[in-house]
């Protein structure tokens, strides 16, 4: 291809796409229907440009004007609270209710590992040496040790907001790499179950296991419920790698990889809501009675936001995904 004949030949077009483009008024049906033809025609310039010569400048032109001509044909959609509304109240409880089949499993699997390395810690004064020295774990497990003021040795704020972030960035590791096959999802559940199971076990050796369930349960029984969520999701987006089911791979990833991002605003709101807790109650001068009922509360009432809202949603048709209006086409279609 001669770059500067192609050139002279359609920068007439170009620059006739871009006079319509910056056109401030309303266009009349004729302009409208010339904006189309030069945008297919400048789409099509672009394609030929980039297989058969090229050119940095030219192409990064092009982009440019196809970009913002796609844009004024199809029109843009901002978002809006409505859509914020539409995700809290229907899109987010749906996503998580129908990922039940994988979470609840894994949340009861992960429960079951730990009571198993609980009792295992607890019971074997060997597996407990291995873990460190008497005196480390004295000073770990006395009153006002180590997992007594891990909960108040920072402000009720910041230490709030670090538990967030840890507990947002694990949730996210689950679902964004779950594409891995799901190998990096069952690497953070390890690492869950393995150093909760521990703490319980060293708890419940040196007679303190009251105290150690009375701080981790008000916050617990929810962080962990967010956690295996996204784990769950993360393992079901690794299958869907395996087994796309009737869908093509590519759409098949494409719509649960949607799914489980938009899963990830969701849960961060719920860790949010933990990391609080966390922060101000846990550490508190409430009894733990009161300390542990509000934690049992927040967890059955996320669960009856899923079981409930999520399950009317999605027997609505609801999945999770983006609206239908913001999906790229699969299908030529006319408009």
């Amino acid at each position: 291809m001669d770059l500067d004949v192609f050139i002279a030949a359609h920068q007439p077009e170009w620059d006739r796409l871009e006079e319509l483009l910056r056109r401030r008024r309303r266009l009349t049906g004729t302009e409208a229907d010339e904006l189309v033809t030069l945008y297919q025609r400048a789409a099509t310039h672009l394609s030929q440009v980039q297989s058969s010569a090229p050119d940095p400048t030219l192409t990064a032109h092009l982009t440019n004007l196809v970009a913002r001509a796609r844009s004024a044909v199809t029109g843009a959609r901002t978002a809006s609270w409505k859509d914020a509304a539409r995700f809290f109240t229907a899109g987010f409880p749906a996503a998580v209710y129908r990922a039940r089949h994988w979470w609840v499993p894994t949340a009861l699997l992960s429960v079951a590992a730990t009571a198993l390395i609980a009792w295992w810690v607890g019971t074997h004064p060997e597996v407990r040496a291995s873990i460190a020295a008497p005196d480390e774990l004295r000073e770990m497990t006395r009153p006002g040790g180590q997992y007594e003021s891990y909960y108040s040795s920072n402000p009720a704020t910041s230490f709030a907001a670090q538990v967030w972030t840890n507990n947002a960035q694990a949730a996210a590791v689950c679902l964004v790499f779950g594409v891995l096959l799901g190998i990096p999802v069952l690497w953070v559940l390890f690492q869950n179950v393995l150093n909760l199971g521990i703490g319980i076990g060293l708890m419940d050796s040196a007679g303190r296991l009251d105290t150690f369930l009375g701080l981790l349960l008000p916050h617990g029984l929810l962080e962990l419920t967010a956690v295996f969520v996204a784990a769950g999701t993360g393992l079901r987006l690794g299958w869907t790698v395996i087994d796309p089911g009737p869908r093509t791979r590519r759409e098949a990833l494409a719509e649960e990889g949607r799914s489980a991002l938009g899963m990830a605003i969701g849960l961060a709101a719920v860790l949010f809501v933990s990391g609080v807790i966390e922060g101000f109650v846990t550490p508190s001068g409430l009894p733990t009675w009161a300390r542990i009922l509000i934690g049992v509360v927040a967890e059955l009432a996320f669960l009856a936001y899923v079981y409930v809202v999520g399950r009317r949603a999605a027997e609505a048709g609801e999945t999770g995904d983006i609206s239908e209006a913001d999906r790229p086409t699969t299908v030529p279609t006319a408009a």
